[in-house]
């Protein structure tokens, strides 16, 4: 009798064990599908819109840079854009498309 009442003792024990297992890996599912959908998911977004963005600027189009400042394309290559800054028009510089953080098309 006392080995019946052991062996049914170890027997809940083992399925207790497995079920604590099994708990622990789906609260590590829901944490990294929240992770997911609130860190990763609105970064890619994110990306996704700039990207879109710096594909659909034109020459004559208004720029705001990373750097705070206001000025019109001017000319376009693969991974560079010449802005015109000021109204003096003698301040043209260089850039990464990356550097543009808004644009106003031209009317």
């Amino acid at each position: 009798m006392k080995f019946l009442a052991l062996l049914s003792a170890e027997a809940s024990g083992a399925q207790q064990g497995g079920g604590s297992w099994l708990m622990i890996i789906l609260i590590y599912g829901v944490i990294l599908g929240a992770f997911y959908f609130f860190a990763i998911r609105p970064q890619k977004k994110k990306q996704k819109a700039q990207d879109e963005m710096i594909s659909a600027i034109e020459v004559g189009d208004s720029v705001l840079t990373t750097s705070g400042f206001y000025g019109v394309i001017i000319d376009i290559s693969d991974s560079v854009v010449i802005v015109e800054f000021g109204s003096n028009k003698n301040c043209r510089i260089p850039m990464k498309k990356e550097a543009i953080v808004e644009v106003e098309k031209a009317h």
